[in-house]
């Protein structure tokens, strides 16, 4: 891995040089260098991912698809979601409204006398191998994300921006990032609290985001591919997601015979937590996708960018 991070290191030193640090200059934002040397990490991580997904997953989604492409509409707005999150701009919009108060609030704590923790180093020498630190940031953040998914589709409020997401009858690798705003900024601010609070390094923070990014938007591909009988317990698969996709499977529970909110595989990377809790569906099957009140009651979920973001905060608001 030593050359990919040397490359990348030139890659975003150049660009940073040739166009952030000459912008920054040039809108009088000079105290803004640092967090512009980010940005340009956050930048470059999108742009490799999204040509892997034109170079890797498009194909295979042509060479096995689950389901013919009937709907070029909606997968268009998909698009647009995924640019706008791993291109950097949803992360630019919240730098300018949230980070200040997250830099007040960390500050505080450093004042009080509560330092940065930094999990790696609990274990001697782990600190020294940067893949065994990343794996161990992977999966503490991979647990989390798992308990923020089930919240998403267990609590009433919550889900009404999350379903959203699951509105998607015609799921491709693009579908990843089809959220409601609100949803991503609730995300985002628990994914960032637990960056700050077990110690992730900046740019291991980058690394571990689109690393997890580009696993999701794999998952989502309109593609027929399970892992096998062993790998299905290792990684979360298509088939495994596509499950939880599924309409009235992956978004519903049955309690006392009653359909309740709920539903299996929240797992984000790996499948153990829903093994390990319960919620894990490994049948092979390919379903339709979507949620049962588009079918039995054609209920609008919104079709372009903004008509889904209305409709969803009416939907929270109980208007819709």
């Amino acid at each position: 891995m030593g050359w990919f991070t040397d490359l990348f290191g030139n890659v975003q030193e150049w660009l940073f040089n040739a166009v952030a640090q000459p912008l920054l200059f040039s809108m009088g934002m000079a105290n803004f260098l640092e967090d512009g040397y980010q940005a340009t990490a956050w930048l470059l991580a999108g742009v490799i991912q999204i040509i892997v997904l034109l170079a890797i997953i498009g194909p295979l989604q042509r060479w096995r698809p689950v389901e013919p492409v009937t709907d070029r509409a909606t997968i268009r707005t998909d698009i647009l979601y995924t640019l706008i999150h791993r291109l950097g701009v949803f992360r630019v919009v919240l730098f300018f409204t949230l980070e200040p108060w997250f830099d007040e609030l960390f500050g505080i704590l450093r004042a009080a006398g509560y330092g940065t923790f930094h999990l790696d180093q609990i274990w001697p020498g782990v600190t020294d191998n940067a893949i065994v630190s990343f794996l161990i940031y992977l999966v503490v953040f991979d647990f989390v994300a798992y308990w923020t998914h089930r919240g998403q589709h267990h609590v009433e409020w919550w889900w009404r921006l999350h379903s959203l997401h699951h509105a998607q009858r015609q799921m491709t690798m693009w579908s990843d990032n089809r959220n409601h705003l609100a949803d991503d900024v609730i995300n985002d601010v628990i994914v960032v609290l637990v960056a700050q609070l077990i110690g992730v390094a900046p740019g291991q923070f980058v690394a571990l985001v689109a690393f997890t990014q580009l696993s999701e938007s794999f998952q989502h591909a309109n593609l027929r591919l399970s892992f096998g009988r062993i790998g299905e317990y290792l990684w979360v698969s298509p088939r495994f997601h596509r499950v939880h996709h599924s309409i009235g499977i992956g978004h519903e529970s049955l309690k006392n015979e009653q359909t309740v909110l709920g539903g299996h595989n929240f797992g984000v990377l790996l499948p153990w937590w829903d093994v390990l809790f319960g919620t894990a569906n490994f049948q092979q099957r390919y379903d339709p996708t979507g949620i049962r009140d588009q079918v039995e009651a054609n209920r609008d979920y919104g079709r372009g960018f903004w008509s889904q973001q209305w409709v969803g905060l009416k939907r929270l608001f109980g208007k819709a």
